[in-house]
């Protein structure tokens, strides 16, 4: 039987595995077959925070209600990665969507036995404005700018886009920052801020709430403009216990062919209206909301060396403005899954 855990609070993915036996024509030979594929078939504990991260697994989750996956799976929806993070360590997650700074923090903290599988969501950050002021990254020079995420990804992409356009943080603008999304939400939705660095769907909500506050700038598209060694902002990603992806090597590329699939589904305009439908049936955020976030929420499902390379980058810019969000120092090779 299939069991959603959705746990409490407010940032994942596929595959499809062709099971193959050898036949014979002697007859008796059938249930022994049979019951060796169903043996085959894994059951795979996957976290996800409520964002983002876990919309793009929608379809997934769906597929797996309707009983038409690979692999049989049990999902745990938490609203931040410090629920998340204890059970994968435990053995209780065997895959979790987690924030991708902190797929290299479980590293280090397991001592290499995590692994990151794939990036499933880039960046969700936008400068959103009260007006019409901003037009690009220049446009911040001598502005306050309020924002969540002190200490986290968000402040560390913020600081080095503008480090990249000759700005200085303190000197040449100001940042003031809000402990939580949905208080600076609410600040601009009120008129109350004037600029600020907010993540999907926050800025959607946002946007519904209040018609003169409008997306300014997409710190994705700025990072990629000062960026040239194929890094990503990249926000979040898909980690797997080392341990169980050795011993089930034909379930995991399963799932992560099956995680695509979701994504493929729930990022196609044409899905819209039944994805943002998925998405508040399994409890991420309401319909209305998320069919209006995802075209801004940059889900997707990046492997391999593809993966390696964005990754890489991303993290030795995080590591630079501050080792500890890496989790002391940067992975190993180890830790790309690159291929069963």
């Amino acid at each position: 039987m299939k069991r959603l855990l959705a746990l409490a609070m407010s940032a994942v993915m596929a595959l499809s595995l062709t099971a193959c036996t050898s036949g014979t024509d002697n007859s008796s030979s059938v249930p022994e077959q049979s019951s060796s594929v169903a043996e085959e078939r894994a059951t795979i504990r996957v976290g996800g925070l409520k964002g983002p991260t876990a919309m793009g697994m929608v379809k997934l989750m769906e597929d797996d209600a309707a009983g038409t996956t690979a692999n049989d799976y049990e999902f745990t929806l938490a609203g931040s990665a410090d629920e998340i993070n204890p059970l994968l360590i435990k053995g209780e997650l065997d895959i979790a969507a987690v924030p991708t700074n902190v797929a290299s923090v479980l590293y280090n903290k397991t001592e290499g036995q995590v692994e990151i599988l794939a990036l499933n969501t880039l960046g969700v950050l936008y400068v959103v404005e009260n007006g019409d002021s901003i037009q690009s990254i220049e446009d911040l020079r001598g502005k306050t700018v309020y924002s969540t995420g002190q200490g986290a990804t968000p402040e560390y992409a913020l600081n080095y886009i503008l480090s990249e356009n000759g700005m200085t943080v303190g000197t040449d603008v100001t940042v003031e920052y809000k402990s939580e999304h949905s208080e600076l939400a609410a600040l601009l939705a009120a008129g109350q801020a004037d600029i600020a660095v907010l993540p999907q769907p926050f800025v959607t909500s946002v946007l519904t709430q209040n018609p003169d506050v409008r997306i300014a700038l997409d710190l994705t598209e700025e990072w990629d403009k000062v960026t040239e060694d194929g890094s990503k902002l990249t926000m979040g990603a898909l980690v797997v216990r080392k341990d169980f992806a050795e011993s089930n090597p034909e379930a995991v590329e399963a799932f992560l062919k099956e995680y695509q699939a979701s994504t493929e589904y729930v990022t196609d305009e044409a899905n819209l209206d039944d994805a943002a439908a998925l998405i508040e049936k399994y409890g991420i955020i309401a319909a209305n909301v998320a069919k209006q976030a995802l075209p801004y929420c940059n889900i997707v499902c990046i492997t391999g060396e593809e993966m390696k390379t964005a990754a890489e980058g991303f993290l030795s810019i995080l590591a630079e403005a501050n080792p500890s969000s890496v989790g002391g120092a940067l992975p190993a090779e180890d830790f790309y899954y690159l291929g069963a």
